[in-house]
């Protein structure tokens, strides 16, 4: 192999670096300072030199951004920094409402101000970058694990391979949404149908299967863009002030070489965010690619700090959405669908509309309280729309067109799967079944034990999740660790090999951990965060079984409805005989030792702590993870408050103010000694 000389390996350096400030120009900030063809003439000058020189070749050179060959799959990874959706408000008494809810939260809090985005239509992904570098792209996922598509990632032209600052830090996380531009949407559209594919339905779903496309090549031909609107720094850069602000943050994104949509406003007052709202409802029919809303963020970092999360959403943030696309239609019967916590839910089925690009002919009527409202008959004339533009639903009835035989329609009293009588607890408003015997209640219970994020059983469909309630082979989960391959070869259509492997992946699915276990029982309002979040805290089953409610609340993130929820259950004898029963089938009911928390009385309760500089063996976000385990609160700014600050190397500004005020300094030592006083 060739070895290049000096004066080769500034010239390949000297392109790059001439190319990538012309694709900064030309796609961050919209000003082109090349001409094509020079920059094709410098594209090929650099390819010609690093095809003749392979050591010179670079992952952030411009020549990268398509990889060599198709993926085999996408890899699962956890974010290192959760993922968090945003509650949605739909008019404007909607978000004075979420303004009343944090300012009863953060009372003392004056001159506040909002940065308003527009809500991009896209899909939300998550950046790492290691010392400048782009290292990792990730779907969102659910927000806690998503999938590695950083092959794919490296295409769209707008997200820098390399970030544009001289001492970059070791770790760096952005977040932002990648989209397809309406005017590549359709040649897209046209393209598939000339060869007689299906069309997309909408941009956003067609940008969220462009991503998961294997092929990077392909995804390079769609053209994927992107906006950036969150990053997570470390608390000290060289070269660069923190941002203290959203709008600063945005502000250094595009430095650092982001496309940042130019379409924000820094608003001082609520009804400053209203007249933005208002002013693109229908600005936005002009905009070359699809928003469905607007995101209102409180400014201020520190106060953002201080609202911390719900369960789900930021306090500090929402996003308000334009009303959906509507379309009259008619009811021509309503079913009632049997969940697997025993929910009835009313579901109208009508003649088929198009709705924000796809075609629906099913709409939720949630329960009978809205059955009442609707004053719904069959026959009925109805508003059909997409709540949040995903999920159909009916808005109201047209009672001037309603026919005059039309009859009211009244949920049922018996449950439709099982016969038995139905309940409603005064204090809901669903209509359940309480028979715990129900084939429907058994049906859903089955399937999402065996779902993805469950117990993930490969081959377990409904088909024969049916074919064991029906043969009456299942009465419970517990039941499927004793099915057979005798069993199995007597349902319809199940062969020899098909049945040796279900037994297999039936078996296989003992390996799967407690957080997944916690998860497939079902217990009402535990998803696959909270089970995680619970399991961390409880690392055995009888931890969790044993605890009170209060001690179960007082796991952060996890509220007082989750706690009775999880409390209530553990209570129920025939629960008591299931997990006796998974226990002997061998299933994981305990964490691994070390991946357990430490518990306790809670030695940070009401403290507040500051984390600053690298600690030796924790990452800021497990360390902060371990001290909120431990009742305390991590905020980004020293101040009188403050009763902790955890000090690593590398110390800056931070440890000087704690030193001025007389914080008291922790170790990362001190700190887990603290963490284990309980213990």
């Amino acid at each position: 192999m060739t070895t290049a000389t000096l004066a080769i390996q500034q010239r390949v350096i000297e392109l790059r670096r001439l190319l990538q400030q012309a694709s900064y120009a030309y796609y961050v900030l919209d000003a082109p300072e090349m001409d094509d063809a020079v920059y094709d003439r410098l594209y090929r000058d650099l390819q010609e030199l690093e095809t003749e020189y392979p050591d010179l070749v670079t992952p952030d050179s411009p020549t990268q951004r398509i990889g060599e060959r198709p993926a085999d799959q996408f890899t699962s990874v956890r974010h290192h920094i959760p993922l968090y959706s945003l509650e949605n408000a739909f008019n404007l008494q909607e978000l004075a409402s979420w303004q009343d809810r944090w300012r009863r939260l953060a009372p003392e809090a004056a001159d506040v101000d909002y940065v308003t985005e527009l809500k991009i239509d896209g899909s939300a992904i998550a950046l790492t970058y290691d010392h400048g570098l782009l290292v990792r792209g990730a779907t969102r996922g659910d927000g806690v694990t998503g999938e590695d598509i950083t092959q794919n990632i490296r295409t769209i032209r707008t997200i820098p391979l390399r970030l544009n600052l001289e001492q970059p830090p070791a770790r760096l996380e952005v977040r932002g949404e990648a989209f397809l531009p309406l005017d590549v949407f359709r040649q897209i559209n046209e393209e598939r149908q000339t060869k007689g594919e299906a069309a997309f339905a909408n941009p956003r779903n067609a940008a969220a299967g462009t991503l998961r496309q294997l092929d990077s090549a392909v995804v390079a031909q769609r053209r994927l863009d992107f906006f950036a609107y969150t990053l997570h720094l470390p608390d000290e850069v060289a070269g660069i002030d923190a941002p203290a602000t959203q709008w600063q943050a945005l502000e250094l994104l595009q430095n650092l070489g982001f496309r940042v949509n130019p379409n924000r406003l820094l608003c001082p007052s609520l009804a400053d965010v209203a007249a933005y709202f208002e002013q693109w409802d229908t600005a936005r029919l002009d905009l070359p690619y699809m928003t469905d809303g607007v995101v209102v963020k409180l400014n201020h970092f520190d106060l953002q700090q201080q609202l911390g999360f719900t369960q789900k959403f930021p306090r500090w943030a929402i996003a308000l959405k334009y009303p959906a696309e509507e379309a009259p239609t008619r009811v021509e019967r309503v079913v009632v669908q049997v969940g697997r916590t025993g929910a009835l839910t009313p579901v109208a089925e009508f003649s088929p509309v198009q709705l924000a690009g796809t075609t629906v002919s099913r709409a939720t009527l949630h329960n009978s309280d809205r059955l009442t409202e609707l004053d719904l008959h069959l026959g009925d004339t109805v508003i059909v729309r997409k709540a949040g533009e995903i999920i159909p639903e009916v808005v109201r009835v047209m009672p001037d067109l309603r026919p005059a035989d039309a009859q009211r329609y009244e949920m049922p009293t018996h449950c439709p799967a099982c016969g038995e009588p139905v309940v409603r607890p005064a204090d809901e408003a669903v209509t359940r079944c309480i028979n715990t015997s129900c084939p429907a209640i058994l049906r859903g219970s089955i399937s999402h034990w065996a779902s993805r994020a469950a117990l993930d059983i490969n081959g377990l469909g409904e088909k024969w999740v049916e074919q064991f309630i029906d043969r009456h082979l299942v009465q419970s989960v517990a039941d499927l660790y004793d099915l057979t391959v005798e069993q199995l070869l007597t349902l319809d259509r199940m062969g020899p090999t098909s049945a040796q492997k279900l037994v297999g992946a039936i078996a296989q699915s003992k390996q799967q951990p407690w957080p997944r276990v916690l998860y497939g029982l079902g217990i009402r309002h535990v998803g696959s965060v909270n089970a995680q979040t619970l399991s961390s805290q409880f690392a055995k089953v009888d931890d969790l079984g044993a605890a009170e409610p209060e001690a179960i609340a007082a796991v952060y993130g996890i509220g007082a409805e989750i706690a009775q929820s999880v409390y209530a259950w553990f209570r129920v004898p025939a629960n008591q005989v299931l997990i006796d029963r998974l226990r002997q089938a061998g299933l994981q009911l305990a964490l691994d030792p070390d991946q357990v928390q430490p518990q306790g009385a809670q030695p940070l309760a009401g403290k507040t702590l500051v984390i600053t500089g690298t600690l030796p063996s924790l990452s800021r976000e497990d360390a902060k993870a371990k001290i909120q385990a431990a009742g305390g609160k991590v905020t980004g700014t020293v101040s009188s408050k403050t009763d902790y600050l955890v000090v690593g190397s590398d110390a800056g500004s931070k440890l000087e103010k704690a030193q001025t005020l007389g914080v008291a300094q922790l170790s990362e030592t001190q700190l887990l000694d603290l963490l284990s006083s309980s213990n």
